[in-house]
């Protein structure tokens, strides 16, 4: 396949389910979990976790849209288990 999809938790009707269950859906799902939740890494134990996690800086969507390019770049490289902090 080439690209990539992304969804937001709304679109799988996971709306409403907190970070650790979030994190444990998303991992049986999904390769990587983009976040604008900067207090993730603080509030969960994220060293058994398999699933690459990038952090975003907002998740208004205007500045998420500049940063795509960053975000494809990560995606190039990153590994399962990895957390990205992307700045402004």
């Amino acid at each position: 396949m080439i690209g990539h999809v992304s969804q937001t938790v709304r679109q799988v009707g996971w709306s409403g389910i907190k970070n650790g269950e979030l994190l444990a859906l998303a991992e049986g799902e999904y390769d990587v979990f983009l976040t604008a939740d900067q207090n993730l890494r603080y509030q969960q134990n994220l060293a058994r976790r398999t699933i690459a996690i990038i952090e975003l800086p907002t998740n208004t969507l205007s500045v998420v849209k500049t940063l795509v390019p960053e975000i494809l770049n990560e995606l190039t490289t990153i590994r399962p288990g990895v957390y990205i902090r992307i700045k402004k």
